[in-house]
């Protein structure tokens, strides 16, 4: 079974506990940090660390949900996982969440699944082999003007009066799995995606393959490509776009010198 298949199974068989836990009732509480957790988030991260541990030993591991053992730096492949991205979402019964795995390989992901199973919505990737929803293939939308994008970020930092130069008047939404919103601008559902906030690797790995085989640009905020497996997995922001709009968002966002963490 390729790495592919295997993070496949895993994450729809994923997906279906995570749907079955919501619907029989969640315990949540909040972690370091004030962020909140679920009894779901656990279990399927035991479930995706069991199932994938078992078929590919020899790959390190690093989860949102786990504590980080710097066992996997030495490690040739790693699984990068977010058992489910959007947790906000998930417990207020909401569809927009996500499972996201990653397989990594010297710094960069080869193998990528984020599968939406409220939305039964399953996107996949490997490198150099195109970026699919559902096994169709998926590339972003052709436009070339911010002005009534389609964006997908928060709608008051747009608006804020701070911005040298203000942006023009976009469709702005949100989603609250990360990997989801990124996955949207690969199929072009949306033409671009901005946090100026961190993120941590497990946020992007998967989203990152899938967005670089179907066409679009990921970075941080001043261009900068991601690397994966690196000691510190937390990254600054996120900048994701089709070809003509990346660089326009990082002209008016690449100033910005956020504080580090």
């Amino acid at each position: 079974m390729t790495d592919l298949d295997l993070i496949l199974t895993a994450a729809r068989e994923a997906g279906a506990l995570a749907l079955s836990a919501r619907e029989g009732g969640l315990k949540v509480w909040s972690k370091d940090g004030g962020s909140p957790v679920t009894d779901a988030d656990l279990a399927v991260d035991t479930l995706l660390k069991d199932r994938l541990g078992a078929a590919r030993p020899a790959y390190g591991w690093l989860s949102e949900e786990t504590a980080d053992d710097p066992a996997r730096l030495t490690t040739p492949r790693q699984f990068v996982v977010d058992p489910i991205d959007g947790t906000v979402a998930f417990m207020k019964g909401k569809p927009w969440f996500a499972v996201s795995i990653a397989v990594v390989e010297a710094g960069r992901p080869v193998a990528a699944v984020v599968h939406a199973p409220a939305l039964d919505e399953t996107y996949a990737a490997t490198l150099d082999g195109g970026a699919t929803l559902n096994g169709a293939a998926i590339s972003p939308s052709d436009t070339d003007d911010l002005e009534d994008a389609a964006m997908l970020g928060d709608a008051k930092m747009f608006a804020h009066p701070a911005w040298i130069e203000p942006w023009p008047p976009m469709r702005v939404e949100s989603r609250n799995s990360i990997a989801y919103r990124l996955c949207l601008v690969a199929a072009g559902a949306f033409d671009a995606a901005v946090a100026l906030s961190p993120k941590n690797e497990w946020d992007l790995a998967a989203a990152d393959l899938i967005c670089a085989e179907a066409g679009a640009v990921l970075s941080d905020h001043k261009g900068r490509a991601f690397t994966y497996n690196r000691p510190n997995p937390l990254l600054p922001s996120v900048v994701c776009a089709n070809r003509a709009l990346h660089p326009l968002i990082l002209s008016r966002v690449g100033h910005i010198d956020l504080p580090q963490r």
